[in-house]
């Protein structure tokens, strides 16, 4: 069986957006780019883990291959469930170098989401972190591996329904907000070419080190820290979460050059007493992904700090990365996630044709980094692109004539009170530019006549004024835009990376 979407053609140098000067050469492959580091950084420390302590080298990562190699067939669809992130990213890496096709999956799931998760990826093989772990797999009939500085050893043994996915270098789930999750098939080829794109980009040189306290589990860390770490021979400090206490500690205590964060985090971080000079100094920047990020965020941020913000831009779809910020901090454009970094972008309108400079529509994206189709039951492919061969991220944006990307957010976030439409986003930058709301969140409330309207959820300091952030929206915005409420709370639900969870805020407004 074969999927004839995937990109599997050898990959040309990445070369880094903006015109920076660092060229990147893409590796033939992850199993080629470790024998390289192993014979030549073999006892250097790739990725340390904040949370434990522990130490992974170069030779350590690639004395698993052949292990893995052994046991499990290439292209076998083999689900992560492993919690540590030293144990994580050698699984990871050793996986792909082997040939088999990694599903990460959240380490926190129960079973029942176990369950789902094997079931939408038809995975057969599961590999843990704990032997422990195996009990939450009783009666799956997937055959279960334990990963460990030894290699793999075979916990439990399943039933033989394995389904390859030939050519597939790691399959990843989007969010399933509508329904069944897709299943995004990402190659070798298009996970190193946006790696070294990165890496080029942010000029990842090997003496660089980066610190990722994101769900390794998501294509974020996956590519912008494993993989830009493995393709420039640097260093990588993964964690088991964001700890707000200890994050500049663990900073300075690693030595960290830069940070890769979301905007949930950076909020938090601007709030807190800023990291000590040695700290700040040494961080040249502090990657923001995962969500658009508020500019009254990105200011506090920088000038408590005094650690310049990359915003970046992206989705499974592309391997992660569309657009980011040039590192020049002098370049860089506020409330803008950037220029396009190895994928063409355009803007679109409702009639499906593009939209001049400065107008908002749909972002759409095509490329080599970008996926062709989606797996469908029994590894089927589905078409992800249209007939011209342009894929809709489903984003609104628009673009200004130097190709700066500035996101409004998604398209069906989108509020219609009584036929005026427009997006949280611009409510949301209003009640942030208060100094005493930390965190905000608008959304549409069901509404008789209407249809809807715009309603607020602010986290907020102790003296905080209500009837002043009310004013504030009065003078800024038009009567259609101003929240018909302003609720305080003291959390916004979000999902793993930190993103807000504006579907659980609009089901709580409207309960099925």
């Amino acid at each position: 069986m074969s999927i004839p979407f995937l990109e599997s053609r050898p990959a040309r140098p990445a070369r880094p957006a903006d015109g920076g000067r660092r060229v990147v050469p893409i590796p033939a492959s992850v199993q080629a780019r470790l024998d390289v580091l192993a014979s030549t950084r073999g006892t250097r420390a790739a990725y340390l883990d904040a949370a434990s302590g522990q130490t992974l080298t170069w030779a350590a990562i690639a004395r698993q291959v052949a292990d893995w190699a052994a046991c499990l067939p290439p292209g076998t669809v083999v689900a992560l469930r492993i919690a540590s992130p030293a144990a994580f990213s050698r699984a990871y890496l050793a996986g792909l170098a082997a040939g088999v096709c990694v599903a990460p999956v959240d380490p926190r799931a129960s079973a029942d989401e176990l369950a789902r998760a094997l079931g939408v990826l038809e995975a057969a093989d599961v590999v843990v972190g704990r032997e422990d772990d195996a009990d939450l797999l009783a009666g799956s009939g997937a055959t279960v591996w334990l990963s460990s500085a030894r290699g793999l050893r075979q916990l439990r043994s399943g039933r033989d329904t394995r389904l390859p996915a030939p050519g597939v270098a790691a399959v990843l789930p989007t969010s399933g907000t509508t329904g069944r999750p897709k299943l995004v098939p990402l190659s070798q080829p298009q996970l190193l070419r946006v790696a070294a794109g990165i890496a080029g980009h942010h000029a990842l040189t090997p003496a660089e080190r980066g610190y990722c306290p994101l769900p390794l589990f998501h294509v974020n860390a996956q590519v912008v820290g494993l993989l830009s770490t493995l393709v420039a021979g640097c260093s990588l400090v993964v964690d088991d979460r964001f700890h707000a206490s200890r994050f500049w500690a663990a900073a300075g205590e690693f030595s960290a050059t830069w940070v890769n964060l979301v905007p949930a985090i950076l909020g938090i971080l601007a709030e807190l007493p800023p990291p000590p000079d040695a700290v700040a100094e040494r961080v040249r920047f502090a990657r923001s992904a995962s969500a658009p990020l508020p500019v009254p965020v990105h200011e506090r941020f920088e000038a408590k700090t005094g650690i310049g913000v990359l915003e970046t831009y992206g989705m499974t779809e592309a391997a992660s990365q569309i657009t980011a910020s040039p590192l020049r901090a002098a370049d860089r454009q506020p409330g803008s996630a950037g220029r396009p970094a190895g994928v063409r972008v355009r803007i679109t309108g409702a009639d499906g044709g593009e939209l001049p400079a400065g107008e908002t529509g749909t972002v759409e994206i095509r490329g080599r980094n970008v996926i062709h189709g989606y797996l469908g039951p029994g590894r089927t492919p589905v078409p992800a692109r249209s007939g011209d061969g342009w894929l809709s991220t489903g984003d609104l944006a628009r673009q200004d004539a130097r190709g700066f990307l500035y996101l409004a957010g998604r398209s069906n976030d989108v509020i219609n009170r009584g036929g005026e439409k427009f997006h949280p986003r611009e409510i949301e930058e209003v009640l942030l530019a208060d100094p005493r709301v930390r965190n905000a969140v608008v959304v549409g409330r069901p509404h008789r006549l209407l249809g809807e309207e715009p309603v607020a959820y602010v986290v907020a300091d102790s003296g905080f004024d209500h009837g002043e952030l009310l004013a504030r929206c009065e003078r800024v915005l038009s009567p259609y835009k101003r929240p018909a409420d302003v609720v305080v709370v003291d959390a916004l639900p979000a999902g793993p990376t930190g993103k807000l969870d504006r579907r659980a805020l609009r089901a709580s407004l409207n309960p099925a």
